[in-house]
């Protein structure tokens, strides 16, 4: 590992209180011009006791401002104690997880999957638009079916053509034939540049794309293209059950890639990550004179709190315990996928995934709505899912079993 390593929770509390000390201070005199605030203490008392013993209570009430991207250049000098740890936080991300060279990553932590997938659309939109005078009626998006909405939106928001890939029923893998027919049917239209999206576990059925699929096809049609991996499911979970695969910085071709860490890493909501090759950054410039380094980013202000949280997780566990959870939840996948096999009921999984995505033709509606099972479509579904976090344990797996031989058991005798 290159700086991820375990720490004590006393190593952790102190190394947080430090940076708050190292902010300039809400409470103290001296950031009068700021038009911020700690939260209001008539309503979140900053003297309770028991906070000394909690540094991300502490940075909540603190409210640190992480406006704009701190891995380059400079940055609003206010913040700047908990600015090195979202510092540190972007490091380990990008390359102890995803593999890229030390100090080669940029990146932030945004308010969810969804901002990252359209800050990287936004990016290589301002690319191909700076540097090939290309019109937004050239610039087309390209991502599968099962890719998450926040495409269709970034299409919407930023007036890009969308292309959806098909891919198979039962495989979930992204067929050629479509990709070339998309392609061409683009091309067609006056396409000439392509923001490509690859999938590191898609959020319905934990699938993962062949990357070189799209690669191939449009290099072999020398078109100019730009390849972002959407990780806001995997990001956290892949990485450590695959060892061998071409979805991180090692692929050349990927630019970007996004993360969520209110997913799997159980965070707060609003702590997603965006991480980008250097040198990307500076297509999502937006110029604010009263900001000290300027804002990257499509959110702007941002909460210090949320990076802290990562952080906090990332470095209690270590990378062997983040490895052993991952290891802990595949195999529980496992033992569901067998029991699921000994009944009859067909499934898609991807490989160690703890997605777990059943024919909704073996499942009754009141099953589904027992369970919590969340469908593809919610009228006339065709799938229902199981997602095997840390609360979702073999003791809750087995009603659920249990009830599905029942639904089989009775078809049979019928």
């Amino acid at each position: 590992m290159h700086i991820w390593e375990k720490k004590t929770k006393e190593e952790i509390r102190q190394r947080i209180f430090d940076a708050l000390h190292e902010n300039r201070d809400y409470f103290g005199n001296n950031s009068l011009g700021v038009p911020g605030s700690h939260l209001d203490s008539k309503v979140f008392p900053e003297d309770a006791p028991f906070l000394k013993e909690a540094p991300f209570i502490t940075s909540l009430l603190h409210n640190p401002n992480h406006i704009g991207c701190h891995t380059q250049g400079e940055s609003e000098s206010f913040f700047k104690g908990t600015q090195d740890i979202e510092r540190e936080l972007i490091e380990i991300c990008g390359v102890d997880i995803l593999k890229g060279e030390p100090n080669s990553i940029d990146g932030y932590v945004a308010a969810g999957g969804t901002e990252a997938n359209m800050q990287a659309i936004w990016i290589y939109r301002n690319y191909f638009k700076e540097e090939f005078n290309a019109t937004l009626d050239e610039i087309a998006i390209i991502a599968s079916q099962d890719s998450h909405y926040s495409m269709a939106k970034a299409s919407n928001i930023l007036s890009l053509t969308y292309y959806q890939v098909a891919v198979s029923e039962n495989e979930r893998v992204l067929l050629q034939t479509s990709l070339e027919e998309k392609i061409e049917q683009a091309l067609a239209e006056g396409k000439k540049y392509f923001i490509v999206i690859a999938n590191m576990m898609t959020t319905m059925f934990g699938s993962v794309d062949d990357v070189n699929i799209y690669t191939d096809t449009l290099k072999a049609k020398q078109l100019p293209f730009k390849l972002h991996v959407d990780g806001a499911y995997g990001g956290f979970f892949f990485p450590f059950s695959h060892k061998k695969h071409n979805l991180d910085f090692r692929n050349k071709d990927i630019s970007s890639v996004t993360l969520d860490a209110h997913k799997m890493l159980q965070a707060p909501y609003g702590t997603g990550l965006f991480l980008v090759r250097k040198g990307w950054m500076k297509y999502g410039n937006t110029k604010a004179d009263y900001v000290q380094g300027d804002d990257f980013t499509m959110i702007g202000s941002r909460s210090g709190a949320n990076a802290i949280a990562i952080w906090m997780i990332l470095l209690t566990y270590g990378p062997y315990g983040m490895r052993e959870k991952i290891y802990i939840l595949s195999k529980r996948g496992d033992w569901f996928t067998h029991k699921l096999d000994e009944i009859g009921i067909q499934y898609f999984r991807s490989k160690d995934s703890n997605i777990i995505t059943m024919k909704a033709k073996g499942i009754s509606p009141e099953v589904a709505s027992k369970y919590g099972l969340v469908p593809d479509v919610h009228h006339n579904p065709s799938w229902y899912k199981v997602v095997i976090m840390e609360h979702v344990t073999i003791e809750k797996l087995a009603p659920l079993v249990e009830d599905l031989k029942k639904i089989s058991i009775k078809k049979t005798t019928v």
